[in-house]
């Protein structure tokens, strides 16, 4: 299967893939990870590369680095509120969180304009990020335009590979321009600077990328370069793969169709539209429903539930059988969600007023 960051199925076989790509089973070493996040207990983390050395890290109050990149190419939705909620989770242990903005990317793959990904990583992606939560002076954001350590060891790394490896992991072809084949060496090296002082001399540390496991050719990519490149004497980056939010109305969940996401800025009316809108598992009719019950591994509403609504698990798991007993109607159920995603949105709009001010200072290096 054809998988890169940039072209990715609409419907993914995760176990297939796993094992295609040598991606490990996370549930093996869960039961060494105190106070575990409901990704994890939940299966929406379901693949891991090297994750004891963060478990390890994590039982014995080891320093660890975290990284985590983002593509500011649209509006941000409930899919990518998932990366800032275990962002907060990994806060608790360490105060070494790396995001890098991915301008240079976005620019040479995407054709979009150094103003405007700064703009949308502003308002949209930092802003949201602090008002989610996430303590300011625990992470470390930089645009990678701008951050001379990470453009220094991108020059050093590109080195360590070439372009028989980059067209074989990534499909480039003659007319690739060739900002988009350097692309992933820069996020090679957001990856990997954590493990280094400002000199680039080494300072080893385990490191963990969570990502979709459409990221993992650049998880790849990185390990392999770790290794090559001994004179840093970098540990390989660690890795942990989830699964992709379903879109509202099945398929994919994209900024570019609004349609298919709530986004954390969608007013109200619009929320209504489009929960009541969405694909359920329910049956064609409440007779049928009640009678042979729902479907809810079938349910976009019943996934907002599991990833973000409902984290007790003892009320998911009688929403569940509510649903399959046909107790539970959809009408009801997304009544449920609809009432709960707006009163979420209004108390993350009070705290964006206050955030964005934040964001600003860090993004301008004055935080």
């Amino acid at each position: 299967m054809e998988l890169t960051p940039w072209e990715t199925p609409t419907i993914i076989d995760y176990r297939k893939t796993m094992e295609q790509f040598g991606i490990k089973p996370i549930e093996d070493i869960l039961k060494d990870l105190k106070d575990e996040h409901h990704f994890f207990r939940r299966n929406i983390i379901l693949g891991h590369r090297d994750f004891e050395k963060i478990v390890e890290s994590i039982k014995n109050n080891k320093e660890f680095a975290v990284v985590s990149g983002m593509m500011p190419s649209g509006k941000m939705h409930f899919g990518h509120k998932m990366v800032v909620d275990l962002l907060k989770y990994y806060q608790k242990y360490t105060d070494n969180i790396n995001i890098p903005i991915a301008d240079l990317e976005a620019y040479w793959a995407r054709n979009m304009s150094f103003e405007k990904t700064k703009k949308l990583a502003l308002n949209e992606y930092i802003t949201n990020y602090i008002a989610l939560g996430l303590e300011p002076e625990k992470i470390n954001v930089y645009l990678q335009s701008k951050y001379q350590k990470v453009k220094d060891l991108t020059l050093i790394l590109s080195k360590k590979t070439n372009w028989s490896e980059m067209s074989a992991i990534y499909g480039f072809k003659g007319e690739t321009n060739i900002g988009h084949v350097i692309a992933p060496i820069v996020q090679v090296a957001d990856i990997l600077h954590p493990q280094l002082d400002e000199n680039l001399n080494p300072e080893p540390k385990p490191v963990v990328v969570p990502v979709g496991i459409d990221q993992d050719p650049h998880i790849r990519l990185t390990r392999d370069i770790a290794n090559r490149a001994k004179e840093f004497k970098f540990i390989p980056p660690s890795s942990t793969y989830h699964r992709f939010m379903t879109g509202l109305l099945g398929g994919k969940m994209s900024s570019s169709k609004p349609e298919t996401a709530i986004f954390l800025t969608d007013d109200e009316e619009t929320v209504k539209k489009k929960i009541f809108s969405a694909k359920t598992g329910g049956r064609k009719t409440l007779e049928e429903h009640k009678k042979y019950g729902g479907i809810p591994e079938e349910c976009v509403i019943y996934e907002l539930f599991l990833y973000h609504l409902i984290l007790d698990d003892n009320e998911l798991l009688e929403i569940y059988r509510k649903c399959k007993s046909g107790e539970l109607t959809c009408g009801k159920c997304k009544k449920m969600a609809y009432e709960m995603v707006i009163e979420f949105l209004k108390d993350l709009n009070e705290k964006r007023k206050q955030a964005k001010e934040i964001a600003l200072k860090i993004l301008e290096g004055k935080y």
